[in-house]
């Protein structure tokens, strides 16, 4: 099913959804037991066949058919028994007792109490920044659950104890009620399928491609006819949490969720790994994010956060509604908060510092040759920036932004203003040194940026989005300026042909064979570095393979097809994953990222590409 048809089939859920709640959720029902009913008949067919072929196994009979319906029927068995066991992986992070957080488990006990709902079987640590709840089925698709809540210790450090328990009953409401419970089931059942899935892809044979087949063509079904289902799930837990810890509460845990969360991937991840070009041994993180954390976000940078927060829309891509959905329907107005000053981690029995101490000692022993190696990689820029320092009478423009560029990198908070100055007088017309340079202006500045976003725009096609993108930020943020209803105009204009340009090249990136007009990647040593990084800093990748992508309509364009190796997670995981690293990877360019799976498989990458572009180093 092409994404056109999922997105269609999506929209027809919620329309029925709207329409008649009750007779949707009888038909998600029916259809989730179409999912069973074939396994079940597959079951059936097996003993069937078996009770056949075994009727006559007394006498002479027995013939050389029956021989080979006894091999389907046991092979039919096997595949149908793995089905209806499937294992699941157990949850990741360290397991709580009660006496490590007695007053977390209380709170715990206290929700529970009021929401008349299940137990918590188990509930634990990680380092996540986020919090979830689990059903994990017990026996397969034969029935029972185990309810795992899991916690991150960085979530812990930015919201106080009032608003962590507003998250906390969010997730609880999941297991609310009789709507609850048939959320749940369906979430259960997804996870079947998906892990069943997996499974069979690994399988040979004729009943394998049979499953595969109906599969293919069931679960994307399955994932758009629930899409309502657990878009609604999501605006009932909410009403749970505001029912129990009020609206505003609620409300104001998601808003620093939102502005805190966008700083943690941001910004603190970035300072936390510069540290490297002075420390080549790693440095555990989390001690120094609870002090930051303690410290209020920075103004603008919160106002500028909550913006970008404000203006996502939702869509099909996440069952969660976004911000702005899940205020109004709070019907509370959107606004910075009062910050948490006391964090929760003050419900652990020792205020959380042998966890702090625990995990940083874990992300220090899991990093430490991707510290090494970024280390190494600093101490090489370093040595480029004092090369250039020394000759920058004799430097171009490209080698003045380069210096500009690296100097940034080595310390983000560096004042190479002067630099990108002098390229610009060397080329006037400079992309990079434009780039640069408008960066370095004071950033709610409109006289001085405009005109700069201006020269860059005309320069050339590839600063077009960013260029048309940065001015409407800037011209649509109050605090800039008087509102400039000519100007907004003219940008967003341009902002929707740039726009247009990026969607051709993105449909060329992604309609084209993966391994047709392809070439070895062209990044300079800096820009190979800083992708390393980013593959560092995701635990998930095992491996990845860059290559560069020609396109014919935009051969000016830097485009990429990065593939990546991720053992550990499933595809709707490794969906997700790449979905997040097209945004945020550190490439001059757009980026397909794609991983090693059915299609392409590893062997198809390894003959296409030969070497990988970065490998995960032994520990």
């Amino acid at each position: 099913m092409d994404r056109a048809d999922f997105v269609h089939l999506v929209r027809l859920s919620e329309h029925d959804s709207a329409d008649d709640s009750a007779r949707y959720r009888r038909g998600v029902a029916l259809f989730a037991a179409l999912g069973y009913a074939w396994v079940i008949s597959c079951l059936a067919l097996a003993l069937g066949v078996l009770a056949w072929v075994a009727m006559p196994m007394g006498s002479a009979r027995f013939s050389f058919a029956r021989g080979w319906a006894a091999v389907f029927a046991l092979g039919l068995l096997w595949a149908t028994l793995r089905a209806l066991w499937v294992r699941f992986d157990p949850p990741e992070g360290v397991p709580l007792k009660r006496e490590d957080a007695p007053r977390l488990f209380e709170a715990l006990d206290r929700i529970r109490e009021r929401i008349d709902g299940p137990p918590v079987h188990h509930v634990y640590l990680d380092n996540d920044f986020n919090a979830s709840i689990r059903q994990v089925p017990r026996f397969g698709f034969l029935g029972g659950a185990v309810n795992h809540l899991n916690i991150g210790l960085p979530l812990l450090m930015a919201l106080d104890r009032r608003r962590l328990l507003s998250v906390l009953a969010h997730e609880y409401g999941h297991l609310r009620g009789n709507h609850g419970r048939l959320s749940a089931w369906i979430y259960r059942t997804r996870l079947s399928w998906l892990k069943l899935d997996e499974s069979l892809q690994r399988s040979e044979g004729v009943m394998a491609l049979a499953s595969r087949a109906f599969f293919t063509w069931y679960f994307p079904r399955f994932a758009a006819k629930t899409f309502a289902l657990a878009r609604q799930d999501e605006y009932e837990a909410d009403r749970v949490s505001a029912r129990l810890l009020g609206t505003g509460v609620a409300a104001a845990a998601l808003t620093e969720i939102a502005v805190k969360g966008h700083w943690y991937s941001e910004q603190f991840w970035a300072t936390h790994w510069a540290r490297a070009a002075n420390e080549p041994e790693p440095v555990g993180p989390f001690a120094g994010l609870l002090v930051q954390l303690r410290a209020a976000p920075e103004a603008a940078f919160a106002r500028d956060a909550l913006r970008k927060a404000l203006r996502q829309v939702s869509d099909v891509d996440d069952t969660h509604p976004v911000l702005r959905d899940r205020l109004e329907a709070f019907e509370e107005k959107a606004g910075l908060p009062e910050w948490s000053v006391k964090p929760a981690l003050h419900m652990f029995a020792d205020k959380g510092e042998r966890w702090i101490k625990h995990f940083d000692r874990q992300w220090c022993t899991e990093h430490a040759s991707d510290w090494r190696q970024h280390s190494q990689h600093l101490a090489r820029v370093r040595e480029r920036v004092q090369a250039l320092a020394e000759s920058q009478g004799r430097n171009n423009a490209d080698e003045m932004v380069e210096w500009a560029d690296l100097q940034r990198h080595l310390d983000v908070n560096a004042d190479v203003r002067d630099r990108y100055e002098r390229a610009l007088a060397l080329t006037p017309e400079h992309t990079g040194a434009l780039r640069g340079y408008v960066q370095m202006l004071p950033p709610l500045d409109r006289a001085s940026r405009l005109p700069v976003l201006e020269r860059l725009h005309e320069a050339g096609s590839g600063s077009r989005w960013w260029a048309a993108k940065s001015a409407v930020e800037l011209l649509e943020n109050p605090e800039s300026g008087p509102h400039d209803e000519v100007a907004l105009k003219l940008w967003r204009g341009r902002l929707r042909d740039a726009e247009e340009a990026e969607r051709r090249a993105w449909d060329e990136l992604t309609d084209t064979p993966f391994f047709s007009q392809i070439a070895h990647h062209d990044l300079s040593d800096f820009e190979a570095g800083e992708l390393r990084v980013d593959l560092a800093r995701c635990q998930p990748v095992a491996r990845a393979w860059l290559v560069r992508k020609n396109l014919h309509e935009f051969p000016w364009r830097r485009a990429y097809i990065l593939f990546l190796d991720l053992p550990t997670l499933a595809d709707d995981e490794r969906y997700s994953l790449c979905r997040h690293l097209e945004q945020t990877l550190s490439l001059p360019g757009v980026a397909l990222v794609l991983w090693a799976g059915n299609s392409p498989t590893a062997q198809d990458i390894e003959r296409h590409v030969k070497h990988p572009f970065w490998q995960r180093s032994a520990r």
